[in-house]
């Protein structure tokens, strides 16, 4: 069961003038693309809780909250009581109490009941926009709250007034930070976490622990993704399928149906692992859905896939040679011709199937079974053997994209790349490493959970140095 509003864990209302960015903020610090961002005011019009769950443990709470409307005429409510310092809150707590009801201060309320509760106050100002003395009553008001409290500078826009921000926010705020919601990375979330964590001597050890559960969890989801992807290359690799045919010869629409059988199968394989990345990063509500797989027009088996994703003729036949995959007379042949090429037929039946990639046939079509009725074609294991580094780069692509993305973004995730990312995580000694599995993988025999486990670990440096 989730923790209650009551208990320990550090919670934050994130507060503001509307259309500042507060949303934006609480979606990228609770790692929830669930908040609702707009760019019309007043789009926020109750108080919302956003927790960071970890394995069922709140490691902190976060409240998105409307926007200040009517804050000179709160203030000057406050003001009417004459009150030592130690007892505004208290003036506060009367307010809320005695305009519950009262329409014309709903955001008021809403923004200040989690702060009255214990939550500490995280103020978003945008420096794209001048400074004003409007936005003095709002802090001011927040001072009478007596909780800690911070300032986030956000820039919504080109224009930058940070300095006459800062100069007006440090009168008014224990710490003040620059934050763009919309380039998040573990260091700048840690960062901000540290920062909560000065705000109150009792919040330090609690923020602390906090920290280093959320490091943990961002270990955990690499740790996930090394493995959705490393049984991604082993299952493509590997993976057979078999089409039965009842007449004394196999047709020619029987090759064909074999050879999407295998095709969809492999493109579907890939698009669970992309859904179950997707969700281990908590982007549930990322868009990608478009036709062919993840890269707009560039599905898995065309050819620009394999220019910006495989190795190159040159690199195949290194790589291949040095680990032992092909040898002497054995290279001209694999590399034989750039467009379709249909091999012999196999038992006078199955064609071969087209190069693919320009290197290779995709695999081989077999015929299978000796009495009529019981005889099926049979595609894989996969034999080009430029696939499974095509299907790693576009796994390992598609993984840094979606680690690396803020939660505060909406729309269609930009998936555009140039040709440089293999270069990014793959080198000559790399490629040998992985060669000696995808050999084993290409097997008809069972991998061993040792060498799917070796293989894995490799993933996983990869992607720790991507992130």
């Amino acid at each position: 069961m989730a923790e209650t509003l009551n208990s320990t864990h550090p919670k934050f209302a994130v507060v503001g003038h509307p259309n500042k960015g507060k949303s934006s903020i609480v979606s990228a610090l609770a790692m929830d693309d669930s908040v609702q961002i707009s760019d019309t005011p007043g789009t926020t019009v109750r108080q919302r809780s956003f927790p960071l769950n970890v394995d069922g443990k709140v490691l902190y709470e976060l409240f998105d909250t409307p926007g200040f409307q009517r804050a000179r005429r709160v203030l000057a409510w406050l003001e009417k009581h004459d009150v030592s310092a130690d007892r505004k809150h208290e003036v506060v707590r009367a307010f809320l109490k005695d305009h519950k009801d009262d329409e014309r201060y709903s955001d008021e309320i809403a923004l200040l009941e989690p702060i009255m509760e214990g939550a500490g106050i995280i103020y978003v100002v945008d420096a794209s926009k001048p400074y004003g003395k409007e936005y003095e009553a709002e802090m001011e008001v927040l001072r009478w709250t007596g909780q800690p409290s911070m300032a986030l500078i956000n820039h919504i826009e080109t224009s930058d007034y940070t300095i006459e921000w800062k100069r007006a926010l440090e009168q008014y705020f224990k710490m003040v930070r620059t934050f763009n919601p919309m380039q998040m990375s573990i260091t700048q979330h840690v960062s901000i976490l540290e920062s909560m964590a000065q705000l109150k001597e009792e919040w330090v050890t609690p923020v602390k622990a906090s920290i280093k559960l959320f490091e943990m969890y961002h270990q955990q989801m690499v740790e996930k993704s090394a493995f959705l992807i490393s049984r991604l290359i082993y299952e493509s690799t590997s993976r057979v399928e078999k089409l039965l045919f009842y007449t004394e010869d196999a047709s020619e629409e029987d090759n064909k149906k074999i050879e999407k059988k295998y095709k969809d199968t492999l493109r579907k394989l890939e698009i669970d692992v992309q859904d179950n990345i997707e969700h281990i990063w908590n982007h549930d509500n990322l868009q990608l859905k478009q036709e062919g797989l993840t890269f707009e027009g560039m599905d898995l088996f065309s050819e620009e896939t394999a220019s910006v994703f495989g190795l190159t003729r040159k690199e195949l036949i290194i790589t291949g040679a040095t680990s032992g995959a092909v040898a002497g007379a054995g290279i001209d042949l694999l590399f034989v011709g750039h467009t379709l090429l249909l091999g012999g037929l196999i038992g006078g039946v199955a064609g071969g199937v087209g190069a693919y990639f320009g290197f290779d046939e995709l695999s081989e079509v077999k015929v299978l079974g000796q009495t009529l009725g019981k005889r099926y074609l049979q595609m894989g294991p996969m034999k080009n053997r430029n696939f499974p580094y095509i299907l790693l780069g576009r796994a390992l692509y598609h993984t840094q994209k979606v680690s690396k993305r803020s939660h505060a973004k909406r729309g269609v995730a930009d998936l555009e790349m140039g040709s440089a990312f293999k270069d990014t995580w793959l080198d000559e000694n790399l490629r040998k490493s992985l060669e000696t599995y995808h050999k084993k993988f290409r097997k008809t025999k069972a991998v061993e959970a040792e060498v799917l486990q070796e293989y894995e670990d490799l993933i996983k440096k990869v992607l720790e140095g991507l992130n």
